[in-house]
């Protein structure tokens, strides 16, 4: 290969890189959507096109040099494992590393294929993105979903959690209070699902959060736990986990729960209803949450600088766990606020709460293999 190719094609190469790089960091801050995901891809390609044909070496054309031989096969696998490179490259070049809260469409699962109570005459509409300045939230849902964050093969752990984000019932906070946290979990073993419920405050909105919101999360667990063998689930290790207006969601779906309805023509209705745990992470409406014995256990974490309904709330939501003999964790930050949520990149005390999470899972037997 000329001296002068090898360098043009290596000037190519860092130009894909470059820009490779540059797609990764603006679709992670949500800015310039697509447009460089496609100038990546573009260089990527270019370079492959550019690059000299690959051919086998000849061990018949080289019995007159070993040294031409060796030349001549080193340039062959530099040729080859570029190729690979800029092949294993090309995924994120054409944007696969987008916000992690859009990066899962496609495995989607609507509740109700056929469109819920309530919701038939505006199950079709599309959702709306909204992702200006890094955010990731989606409203108008009107087709209820869970999306699954399962983990790799031989990591599970036989738990999952179903994640129900915040954003006041009229917006989903699927970045700091979704798919992020679910990759996170993935990781830990954890089978993670993040639910996309419809929204009882939004502007011009017909739902209610008794009515419709509840129905989503119930139907949810019930889903999860009668598809629970082929994600490698245990029945009695799927736990719900919400986050202010979501953690309003998750408290009550342990308050209220069921044993499904055996009679059901819909098999997914016949499965229970009720949490194995509930994780409530600055939750909304802690007014409404009553306890009575028998309980799934909990785990609340907040910070102390939150709106009184939460931060003198759940504080004494804990002695009524405790006279109940219900198991509650508290975990309360003394320098957080509301909506902390999840921040891979955070430093402070409180965005650790997902450790303390699983640390309290082991000590409950809810991570055993």
């Amino acid at each position: 290969m000329p001296l002068l190719r090898l360098r043009s094609f290596s000037v190519s190469l860092t130009n894909a890189l470059r820009h490779c790089l540059l797609s990764s960091r603006m679709s992670a801050s949500g800015n310039w959507p697509g447009a460089p995901d496609a100038v990546s891809g573009m260089f990527v390609l270019q370079s492959i096109a550019r690059f000299p044909r690959l051919q086998v070496p000849d061990k018949n054309k080289f019995c007159c040099s070993k040294g031409h031989a060796m030349r001549h096969t080193s340039a062959f696998f530099l040729r080859l494992s570029t190729i690979v490179c800029l092949i294993m490259a090309l995924p994120h070049a054409a944007g696969f590393q987008k916000n992690a809260a859009f990066t899962h469409e496609s495995s989607r699962i609507y509740l109700w294929p056929q469109g819920a109570a309530g919701s038939l005459q505006r199950m079709a509409e599309p959702e709306k993105e909204d992702r200006a300045d890094g955010r990731c939230n989606v409203s108008n849902v009107h087709h209820p979903s869970i999306t699954p964050f399962l983990p790799a093969a031989g990591k599970a752990t036989g738990t999952a959690i179903i994640i129900a984000p915040g954003g006041g019932h009229r917006v989903l906070c699927l970045g700091h209070e979704g798919d992020s946290l679910a990759e996170w979990f993935a990781d830990k073993g954890i089978a993670a699902f993040v639910l996309r419920y419809r929204l009882a405050r939004e502007e011009g909105s017909s739902y209610s959060v008794d009515e419709h919101a509840m129905a989503d999360i119930r139907r949810a667990i019930r889903y999860v736990r009668h598809n629970a063998e082929g994600w490698s689930i245990r029945k009695d290790r799927i736990g719900v986990l919400g986050f202010s207006a979501g953690g309003e969601l998750a408290a009550l779906a342990a308050m209220e729960s069921d044993d499904g309805d055996h009679s059901a023509s819909d098999p997914i209705e016949r499965s229970g209803s009720r949490p194995d745990f509930q994780a409530l992470i600055y939750p909304g409406s802690s007014s409404r949450f009553t306890v009575a014995t028998g309980m799934p256990p909990a785990f609340v974490a907040f910070g102390a600088k939150d709106r009184d309904d939460i931060a003198i709330g759940m504080a004494e939501l804990y002695l009524r766990y405790k006279a109940a003999n219900v198991p509650f964790e508290l975990h309360i930050y003394s320098n957080a606020g509301h909506g902390f949520g999840y921040r891979p990149d955070s430093t402070t005390a409180a965005g650790d709460w997902p450790m303390r999470l699983v640390e309290w899972m082991k000590d409950s037997r809810l991570l055993e293999n």
